[in-house]
């Protein structure tokens, strides 16, 4: 464990998750969203925006999603499980001749495929998500101690797939529980403005 992956002073002199210092973008996610319940709206298209952008990252890096973040909103019609389903052919033509989001085919495929699974889930997809919550435990100390899977990211990911959705392995559904505040995994000494 090394003493530079721990909290790290941030522009305001608060300790951050040094992740989040190097870009104002990143700071301003971390401080407002990262690891917060989602809230003001429909909970499965919340969710599954979250999980889009997740799949839409692997491989890249964070940053260039969250740049990205409103021209994938404009794209994928705000992220509404019920219109990304409907998608046709022309739909998918006009996604992969976007410059404003990631053009990668069989991303945009999974993510036309996975709102078809979000509409047709019994009792919704974030009760599905939210059910795979797991036990409370310490924040962590270091970057070193933030795990990348869990036996619950696992399970998660599992049931997922037998729903038939896709680009849903343990890690990124890892990175959904920790953007969507199932699990907190803010440094131990991190503190957000409106934190004491």
């Amino acid at each position: 464990m090394s003493a530079d992956r721990g909290a790290q002073p941030g522009p305001d002199g608060r300790p951050r998750c040094p992740w989040a210092l190097s870009t104002p973008d990143y700071l301003d996610y971390h401080d407002t969203e990262w690891g917060r319940p989602l809230t003001g709206g429909d909970p499965d298209a919340l969710l599954f925006e979250r999980l889009s952008l997740e799949a839409f990252q692997s491989g890249l890096s964070w940053l260039t999603i969250l740049r990205k973040r409103e021209a994938f909103r404009a794209a994928f019609d705000g992220f509404d499980p019920a219109r990304v389903a409907a998608y046709d052919d022309r739909d998918v033509a006009r996604l992969l001749a976007d410059a404003g989001i990631v053009r990668n085919a069989a991303k945009v495929a999974a993510t036309i495929h996975n709102a078809g699974r979000v509409v047709e889930l019994d009792g919704g997809f974030a009760e599905l998500v939210a059910g795979h919550r797991p036990a409370p435990r310490p924040r962590p100390r270091t970057l070193d101690d933030v795990p990348a899977v869990t036996p619950e990211s696992t399970a998660l990911a599992k049931a997922l797939k037998r729903q038939g959705f896709r680009f849903v392995g343990p890690t990124t559904a890892y990175a959904l529980m920790q953007a969507t505040g199932l699990v907190d995994d803010h440094l131990e000494e991190c503190r957000r403005p409106d934190e004491a």
